[in-house]
């Protein structure tokens, strides 16, 4: 474990400018990017059993990066209509949904979220913090970096270890 560990944070700090630039000239948004960089590098520690060493490393990690990212779009995507008005003209306007929340709604959103944080009380109170910082408090990785006196390539890992880990105790609890 301890050598995974070792591995694994020499190579995010070896390919998490590349990923990151990659990925931050498609989205032009530092935090998008920084959770689309860690995403990928969750998803290639994940794999790296199926790496093909015949390949550039960083040619894979990029091809994961354009993965996620198009994912990301995917999820994000704003649905377009075609309108017709009175003098037949054609128009294209964005389909505006009421996003006000239902009783019912709110309801299943603070269960949703009591199972989350019992999930995350089960993790290690240094995971607890960063989740807590990162997602509750939304600082941005250097001010959680600022904030706990780590470098922010250790803030990045800490991170990615925490997200592993609950993602792990989420899906026993299903």
């Amino acid at each position: 474990m301890q050598g995974d560990q070792v591995g694994f944070t020499y190579l995010l700090h070896t390919y998490w400018n590349e990923v990151y630039h990659f990925i931050l000239k498609r989205t032009q948004n530092e935090t998008i990017a920084e959770d689309i960089t860690i995403e990928t590098f969750s998803k290639a520690f994940d794999k790296l059993a199926q790496y093909n060493d015949q390949f550039a490393f960083n040619t894979w990690l990029i091809a994961i990066a354009k993965n996620v990212h198009i994912d990301f779009l995917r999820k994000n995507r704003t649905q377009n209509f075609i309108e017709i008005d009175d003098e037949d003209n054609i128009s294209s306007t964005h389909a505006i949904a009421d996003t006000t929340p239902t009783i019912e709604d709110e309801i299943i959103q603070q269960q949703n979220l009591k199972k989350l944080l019992d999930c995350i009380k089960q993790l290690k109170p240094d995971y607890q913090e960063i989740i807590q910082l990162r997602y509750f408090q939304e600082l941005s990785y250097q001010e959680i970096a600022d904030e706990l006196n780590e470098s922010l390539s250790n803030v990045k890992v800490r991170l990615l270890r925490a997200r592993k880990l609950l993602a792990e105790i989420i899906e026993k609890k299903k």
